[in-house]
């Protein structure tokens, strides 16, 4: 047991920072396996507000190193994965009392120059007496600026990195937890339990990255049997989602009184998404939910500037996620320091990689940093590549995507134009693979509710490690938001059914391997 081959790197941990680093490690040349105790992406990675963003607010910090990296990244990684990210405008309206107007305009002339912009357009001043995004607006808001920013299904940001990894040749394993690892003649030997069997298997490898989120602490102190660990921050960031509150494509950026600041963004066609709020975390990230009194909070922020008001009841979904910041002692939760901290130790001739924060926008620029750091200790492997090569399903140009649904409702006219839309945006090219040889709709299967087929279900067992109703639901497709409460149980059985069947034919007689996914 154990004395199979060793593998240069295991990433604990399959949010965006583990699925990002084992892609470009793969990617290089180096034999990777990552293990994941839940989902992927389950964690911090899919409670996001979903921007790829310079994080504006970040400037009155003083983090333009953080601003920069992330404002360079937009469009690095809106090219390579047009499907999943595109361009948003944000309309942030001047609010009397709070940050002046100058501070604004100077702050937004940084944000359009100092991030290598090309393709994004430019701020521009807005009457909102006249401009569309002042309707919905009380009429105390006169003038707004309007800038870029982008937006991401980041749930799926985190699927395609590992899809993209296994391409690589990365063993993805999810729903396996390390429950030990100790240094032996300079070799990692990590115990890895199977959390659907219990079963126990024990892997080799040359250097270990902990990029286990909220949980980066834990593993320290748990797995790798280090001291009791204090390097995170942890704070909680909760949103709501209600019936969409304004016809028009723009999101906003509402300032408040108490500092901090929250958006409101068109969100999966009929909702509007608004978020996030910004306390400390002491629970367990794995419970991590919204309180009442944030849901308050969210509600009266945004009716400050909605002649609508925002309710409680008008709430339709809501989640939560738990940031793991890295500690650098500032007083507030909203002035914790969102930059990634990499610490490296090396023992007994073996390394493990800390890694600690980060945002969604930098994963990537993240991930090279902790391959700077693995080149030192294994030797360099090939060079950075993740900036040219897109990701899976993005195949096409930044401004290709209404072309790219055409295309595909030529191959299958049967679809409906909000399907074939929708299926694009998850999968881009790749939504091919999962029609297949389909001629009509009946060749889709089963219709659970919506547009959700039984054919898209058994792609993502296939092909996405998706094991129950909520990754398919909540994290892969957002199909959670049209389904009844029946329809989605019927998901969840269907789901756990495929996979029961899987695991009996992998245990029965003539073995078998998971396959990409673990399920077929």
């Amino acid at each position: 047991m154990g004395d199979g081959p060793i593998h240069d790197l295991f990433v604990i941990g399959g949010g965006i920072n583990g699925c990002g680093i084992a892609r470009d490690a793969a990617g290089r040349g180096y034999s990777v396996m990552l293990a994941e105790m839940n989902d992927l992406g389950s964690g911090t990675s899919s409670a996001s507000t979903k921007l790829i963003h310079g994080g504006l607010r970040y400037l009155e910090y003083y983090e333009f190193r953080l601003v920069r990296e992330a404002l360079m990244e937009r469009e690095v990684l809106w090219k390579s994965a047009p499907h999943i990210i595109w361009p948003m405008r944000f309309v942030l309206p001047l609010h009397k009392g709070l940050r002046p107007g100058w501070l604004i305009r100077l702050g937004l002339f940084l944000y359009d120059h100092i991030g290598g912009r090309k393709l994004l357009p430019p701020t521009r001043t807005l009457d909102m007496r006249s401009d569309p995004a002042g309707k919905p607006l009380k009429t105390a808001y006169r003038r707004a600026f309007e800038y870029s920013d982008c937006w991401v299904n980041d749930a799926r940001l985190v699927v395609l990195n590992a899809l993209s990894a296994t391409e690589k040749g990365a063993d993805i394993r999810t729903r396996t937890k390390v429950v030990g690892a100790r240094v032996e003649d300079g070799v990692w030997r990590l115990s890895l339990r199977d959390l659907e069997t219990g079963a126990i298997e024990e892997v080799r490898a040359r250097l270990v990255v902990n990029a286990a989120g909220p949980w980066v602490d834990e593993v320290i102190a748990g797995a790798l049997g280090r001291n009791a660990a204090r390097n995170v921050r942890l704070v909680k960031g909760s949103h709501i989602v209600i019936a969409r509150k304004f016809d028009d494509p723009r999101a906003y950026f509402f300032q408040n009184a108490d500092g901090r600041i929250i958006f409101a963004i068109p969100y999966e066609e009929d909702f509007t998404l608004i978020g996030t709020t910004d306390q400390d975390f002491d629970g367990d990230p794995a419970a991590v939910e919204i309180s009442g009194e944030e849901v308050s909070y969210l509600c009266a922020a945004a009716s400050e500037y909605f002649v609508e008001p925002v309710r409680p009841e008008d709430v339709v979904w809501s989640f939560s996620g738990v940031r793991p910041l890295f500690d650098d002692g500032a007083s507030k939760a909203q002035e914790a320091t969102r930059d990634y901290v990499l610490k490296a130790e090396d023992t007994a001739g073996a390394s493990v990689i800390h890694v600690f924060g980060g945002k969604i926008t930098t994963f990537r620029r993240l991930a090279e940093a902790v391959l700077g750091e693995i080149g030192k200790r294994l030797g360099e492997r090939g060079s950075p590549w993740t900036a040219d090569a897109p990701l899976p399903g993005g195949g096409f140009g930044p401004h290709a995507f209404d072309a790219t649904v055409e295309a595909l409702r030529r191959d299958y006219p049967f679809l409906e134009g909000a399907h074939a839309r929708r299926l694009t945006r998850l999968y881009g090219t790749q939504a091919r693979a999962l029609l297949g040889e389909a001629a009509s709709a009946q060749d889709l299967g089963h219709r659970f509710g919506a547009d959700l087929f039984e054919a898209e279900l058994r792609y993502l067992a296939a092909n996405e490690w998706a094991r129950s109703g909520d990754d398919v639901l909540w994290r892969r497709t957002k199909r959670g938001l049209r389904l009844t409460r029946e329809e989605a149980r019927a998901v969840d059985v269907f789901m756990r059914e495929l996979r029961l069947r899987e695991v009996a034919r992998a245990e029965g007689p003539t073995g078998g391997g998971q396959g990409r996914a673990g399920a077929a």
